[in-house]
């Protein structure tokens, strides 16, 4: 498979070309490629769209907001994609200058391809001026353009720096999440949940304070609690089960607990399972959880957890749970011999401890 950075290639910069001279007739359609096309090799994913913004902006009207009318009529022709993120991004690197016409052309360039990165060179710029626009953009009757409002003022937006406006302040974004917590839209749901998982890396208590208020009845908005938490979660923050009334003093008893190989091989799976037996007098809202510590390089352990049932268990019974997980190697996790640990949580409580060899 070719890497990402391919998407930016002379076929898609010859459409590219195409589209802009047919809205801007002195575009030079073959100087633009040979250009834009003569240093791709050397240049990364981002590297190419940053230089593509560079050799667009050469070429198009000096005049700022006549390019941008330009791009405009553009990128409705282009395939909807990563690609479409040149747009905001010719945005973030020549409109810094013009606040209105930038804001503007984030907000349309958003539906066809996110503008979230290019919004926080003007939050970073402006925050409050930035951060008033975003809060309007919450209530846009498009679902691009309400996610974008989320999704662009995140505190720690993956793939790019850091708001420490917001960390240090995540009162500063609540207003738009308070607009966005029962989205219809399970595109803009999944963009406020990571929005409060953020928060809970750095203001856990803020993250619990503000869930307790909304109305978990909502499912839009337990959807998003559920999602936001669940760092907490897996950290074994009791506050933040409370919020959804997950059973507090657990009593519970593993039974039949096996694992198997004893020792897995990489490339191979381990598979386990157990009866999950209650020992009170009411029923239970149990999470079930599962943490494998993993073995490094150096010989410590990274510890890593994962999903396996959430379950209502009613006094005096059992419920049979069964899991197989993989020691495949990818290029985000490789593996290491050695002596591994297995560990049941269950709401965020270890109940079980086991530990297995992996081998190569």
């Amino acid at each position: 498979m070719d890497p990402l950075k391919e998407m930016f290639n002379r076929a898609y910069y010859a459409k590219l070309a195409e589209a802009v001279h047919s809205v801007y007739q002195p575009f030079p359609v073959k100087v633009f490629l040979t250009e834009v096309c003569e240093p791709l090799a050397s240049l990364s994913l981002n590297e190419r769209m940053r230089h593509t913004s560079v050799v667009l902006q050469k070429h198009l009207p000096s005049h700022y907001p006549k390019s941008i009318g330009i791009l405009s009529e553009v990128i409705p022709r282009m395939p909807v994609g990563y690609t479409n993120l040149l747009f905001p991004d010719y945005v973030s690197q020549f409109g810094t200058h013009d606040f209105k016409t930038s804001l503007k052309a984030l907000h349309y360039f958003t539906r066809f391809g996110s503008s979230e990165f290019a919004i926080r060179t003007f939050l970073k710029m402006d925050f409050d001026r930035t951060i008033q626009e975003m809060y309007r953009w919450s209530e846009d009757e498009n679902e691009h353009v309400r996610r974008l409002s989320s999704e662009g003022s995140r505190p720690r937006l993956p793939w790019s720096f850091k708001l420490d406006e917001v960390i240090h302040n995540p009162t500063r974004t609540q207003p738009i999440l308070e607009n966005l917590k029962q989205d219809e839209s399970l595109y803009v749901r999944k963009s406020v949940a990571n929005h409060l998982n953020d928060f809970s890396k750095d203001s856990p208590e803020f993250v619990v304070k503000l869930v307790k208020r909304w109305d978990t009845e909502h499912p839009h908005t337990a959807w998003i609690v559920k999602h936001g938490c669940r760092s907490l979660f897996k950290q074994g923050d009791q506050k933040s089960f409370a919020v959804f009334n997950y059973t507090k003093d657990v009593q519970v008893t593993i039974g039949h607990f096996s694992i198997t190989p004893k020792a897995v091989a990489i490339g191979d799976a381990l598979s386990f399972d157990f009866e999950l037996i209650s020992n009170k007098k009411s029923s239970q809202k149990l999470m079930v959880d599962y943490r494998i510590h993993y073995v490094k390089k150096n010989g410590s352990l990274s510890p890593k957890v994962f999903k396996l049932k959430e379950v209502d268990l009613p006094a005096g019974k059992s419920i049979h749970i069964s899991k197989k997980q993989r020691f495949q190697d990818f290029t985000t996790r490789k593996h290491t011999a050695g002596k591994h640990k297995l560990e049941i949580l269950v709401n965020g409580e270890v109940v079980k401890s086991v530990q297995f060899q992996v081998r190569n």
